[in-house]
């Protein structure tokens, strides 16, 4: 038999619907709802419209966003162009290395709808509430790590089947 806890914390509809949402992206999926309140009110939600950027490649990271509506790209710069090398679809985060104590963005961020809304968590609430609660920093620092293992395998991959055309060495000097 399942026995109600009198003291558990009952949520709102809202703030269930906001779970599940967050719940979409890796980085929140293994925090508890309590866990994952402590994010609540230092989210907020920022409309962006077609070709705005979200941020520039080497700008400091300052938060990290979540695509609820819309399409975004992620181009690095080549010379004096861009190349997209990620579209981001809703229900998606990107700006993950605001995770990270002063990092630096390595890619530029643009809108490619005709309108997106983004979820923004600042990266000094982030970094706060890992400071305080340790769980959450472990989850997310795993799955932070899982990401980046995936990433580089596909890095790896790529390398592979362009048959060298790039200078793969140079990531690691």
């Amino acid at each position: 038999m399942n026995k109600l806890n009198p003291f558990r914390k009952k949520y709102s509809d809202s703030e269930l619907r906001q779970f599940e949402f967050l719940r979409k992206v890796r980085f929140f999926r293994d925090l508890s709802f309590a866990e994952l309140s402590r994010f609540l009110p230092a989210i907020h939600q920022r409309k962006y419209e077609r070709d705005e950027v979200v941020f520039f490649r080497n700008d400091p990271s300052q938060a990290l966003y979540i695509l609820e509506k819309g399409e975004v790209t992620l181009n690095i710069d080549i010379r004096s162009d861009f190349e997209t090398i990620i579209k981001v679809k809703e229900g998606n985060a990107f700006g993950e290395n605001s995770m990270l104590e002063n990092s630096k963005r390595i890619y530029t961020a643009i809108v490619n709808t005709e309108e997106a809304l983004l979820w923004v968590i600042p990266n000094y609430a982030i970094l706060d509430i890992f400071q305080n609660n340790q769980k959450i920093r472990a989850k997310m620092m795993t799955s932070l790590a899982g990401y980046y293992n995936q990433t580089n395998q596909q890095l790896f991959t790529s390398y592979r089947n362009s048959y060298g055309f790039f200078n793969l060495g140079q990531m690691f000097e």
